[in-house]
């Protein structure tokens, strides 16, 4: 992402100017958030007054008034002579520009589905069922594909908030629409109205409302409910991005805060982790598939949910040993914490810590009930394990996670003393140069190696009398042993602690994505063995479910976010 920065660092009646626009814009979007919030609320509660169509309308203004504010900045704004572009090295990482670009594409499909539905429905859809989800695509592909939207005038920041404001709303509209979802499927009562999915059901709510093409209702059906879980966590990234895009309006950012360029993705010769990583995900998928088949049967037996718990309380300790010696060798690296402002950083960290919140909630209410209970029963006593490993293994991944986070990019002067030594050291015991020296070219000149400088003195006979002139010539020759050499000491003598956090990263971050994909998809084992439900009451759990859930969907991918920087920063 790029932010424009004002021409002047701002002082006197400029700093009295942004402090106000941010504190307006602030409060707007927070009495819109309030606004949208309660009509949803109303809708859920008193489904006569406030139908699911005055939300639809509401949002629907909103996302034309947001849409107008981008187009008048894409037109004009940015073309302003005294509108200067720079690039924001703290905004817009490698992973959320891929995720914001992957889930959005799949909720534009999933607002195509959506428009196929109403279409065959057509006979007893409003012209608002249509109408929402076409203004979605366009709003959807305006934030993906607008390259810069952040800017230093008062219009400008209340746009940015009124959108981060939309987003946040269309991702409770969606959590609250899952929720009904979740609880007509556990009383099995998908024929009546009331427990049809909000976005899908028909008009009128009456029977004369039959698909013609049952076919066609199923496929776009099943589509529409497979890719909802891809634009709740668009609509959160969304909301993100454009927090840290708020922030940094009228902030002049320090083109040169590093003494290195920014590390790039690369495997390194990492091996280990992702090979347990994807063992991970094919096993969790494998007991997902069966978790699913037995739990959504007419009588779900125990087994399903030992099965279930067992795979996530074998895994979870696992991960919590694998951040503990990440933490630990984070301590022994000898690199200094990065103090420097970052809105980015500082968000992440809040969003992590705030996040996790649901799972370990969750956790909490369930050992008080268990143990309240009967904590010797087989069943009672897995989901007590799992509870508790759960709280143990977020708090060391937050610890694990943060700590990388803050660790300075690696000096270049470290990336010089380590080829310094390569050109004095021997073949077998030369230390190798830093991959962010030879990768990262702004962080110095590439070193050419001064080793194997010495050429055979009978080189120029032997290659006197060879058919292939090129792979003879000396020069040539002593280039590939300099590039094979460099790769050897780039990839096969990577520093022990650098390869270990690249090991321990990679792993749990094919980890988070299984535990992201399981709840994501439809595994509530939380709310469907019937233990904490009988304890706590239907209502009572349910609202505890439906607040913590969310949460936790959203920590396990906020999560593969933030080791992916980790990864790249070790």
């Amino acid at each position: 992402t790029w932010s424009t920065l004002a021409q002047q660092p701002p002082l006197g009646p400029a700093l009295m100017a942004q402090k106000a626009g941010r504190l307006f814009s602030g409060l707007m979007a927070m009495n819109v958030v309030f606004l949208g919030s309660a009509f949803i609320c109303s809708m859920i509660f008193n489904k006569v007054v406030i139908t699911l169509e005055d939300v639809w309308i509401f949002l629907s203004i909103l996302k034309v008034l947001a849409l107008g504010w981008m187009a008048s900045y894409l037109l004009f704004t940015r073309r302003k002579p005294h509108a200067i572009l720079y690039r924001d090295a703290h905004a817009g990482p490698m992973w959320v520009k891929g995720s914001l670009i992957l889930f959005g594409a799949c909720s534009v499909l999933l607002h195509m589905f959506r428009i196929g539905y109403n279409i065959i429905h057509i006979q007893c859809k409003s012209q608002v069922a249509l109408l929402f989800p076409s203004i979605g695509i366009l709003f959807i592909c305006i934030q993906v594909l607008a390259p810069t939207i952040n800017m230093c005038f008062f219009f400008d920041r209340c746009g940015l908030m009124l959108t981060l404001a939309i987003n946040l709303l269309l991702w409770l509209l969606a959590v609250t629409d899952d929720s009904h979802l979740f609880m007509c499927k556990l009383h099995r009562s998908f024929l009546i109205r009331s427990c049809h999915s909000p976005h899908l059901i028909p008009g009128n709510g009456t029977s004369s409302c039959r698909c013609s093409n049952k076919t066609g209702c199923k496929v776009f059906q099943n589509g529409y409910i497979l890719l909802y879980p891809f634009n709740t966590e668009y609509c959160l990234i969304c909301c993100s991005m454009l927090y840290v895009m708020w922030k940094n309006v009228g902030r002049r950012i320090a083109q040169h805060h590093s003494t290195c360029a920014k590390p790039r993705f690369k495997p390194h010769g990492v091996i280990f982790g992702p090979l347990l990583g994807i063992f991970a995900v094919i096993t969790g998928i494998c007991i997902f598939m069966v978790y699913q088949v037995q739990a959504t049967s007419s009588s779900p037996s125990h087994q399903a949910f030992i099965l279930y718990y067992s795979y996530y309380i074998v895994l979870l300790p696992v991960m919590t040993l694998g951040a503990l010696i990440g933490t630990i060798t984070h301590g022994l690296e000898e690199r200094e914490l990065d103090t420097l402002k970052n809105p980015t950083r500082s968000l992440d960290v809040i969003l992590l810590m705030g996040a996790a919140l649901g799972q370990i909630g969750i956790s909490y209410f369930s050992i008080v009930a268990i143990v309240a209970t009967d904590p010797t029963d087989l069943l009672n006593s897995i989901i007590l394990a799992y509870s508790v490993s759960l709280i143990i293994q977020h708090i060391t991944q937050n610890i694990f996670i943060i700590e990388g986070l803050h660790r300075q990019p690696l000096p270049a002067n470290e990336g010089r003393s380590q080829a310094e030594h390569s050109r004095n050291g021997s073949a077998s015991t030369q230390s190798p140069p830093s991959e962010d020296m030879i990768a990262s070219p702004g962080c110095r000149e590439p070193v050419s190696s001064a080793a194997n400088k010495e050429a055979d003195p009978n080189e120029g006979e032997k290659c006197e009398h060879a058919s292939v002139p090129k792979v003879c010539n000396p020069e040539r020759r002593q280039d590939i042993r300099k590039a094979s050499q460099t790769y050897i000491q780039t990839y096969s003598h990577l520093n022990w602690k650098r390869k270990a956090l690249k090991e321990i990263s990679s792993f749990l971050i094919m980890c988070n994505i299984i535990l992201w994909i399981m709840p994501s998809f439809g595994a509530h084992p939380v709310f469907e063995n019937g233990i904490e439900k009988s304890f706590y009451g239907y209502s009572t759990w349910f609202v505890i479910v439906n607040f913590g859930l969310p949460l936790g969907v959203f920590y396990r991918m906020h999560s593969v976010g933030d080791l992916l920087e980790v990864y790249r920063s070790a």
